[in-house]
């Protein structure tokens, strides 16, 4: 038989031989949310907390209206303008003209400057001047 204190060496040997081995998988582990899925295969991105800056500063036009109808914006930021719908439009500031897309053709899309100037600015579709939208500048 073997003596008892072979029994405990060889326990020590086993937990010294596991040692590394948790080490290393304690120093992977975290006790925050890294945003990780557990290596599970993600098909999309996942969700921001906030929308990205391109939609934020984004005008959609969709079915003869803009979307937003009122989009707020910080002086000098471009604005992009998307054009879904299946005809020209323009995206004009009324009164001083402060910012003009020109024509943007179905499909397309454009992009224009916010004015330097806080305020609110009204603008609407020339082609189309029952569209009307504002920019709030800020």
């Amino acid at each position: 038989m073997n003596p008892p204190h072979h029994h405990r060496l060889r326990r020590i040997l086993a937990l010294a031989a596991c040692l590394p081995l948790s080490l290393t998988l304690a120093s992977c582990s975290d006790d925050g949310d890294s945003g990780g899925d557990g290596g599970a295969y993600r098909t999309s991105p996942p969700p921001s907390k906030s929308a990205p800056a391109s939609e934020k500063t984004r005008i959609t036009i969709k079915n003869f209206t803009f979307e937003p109808d009122d989009l707020t914006v910080r002086p000098g930021q471009k604005v992009t303008v998307v054009n879904e719908d299946s005809t020209s439009h323009t995206v004009t500031a009324t009164g001083d003209k402060a910012f003009d897309t020109g024509t943007i053709d179905a499909g397309e899309t454009a992009t224009f400057t916010a004015p330097d100037k806080a305020g609110k600015y009204a603008y609407l579709c020339t082609i189309h001047q029952q569209m009307k939208g504002s920019l709030t500048v800020r």
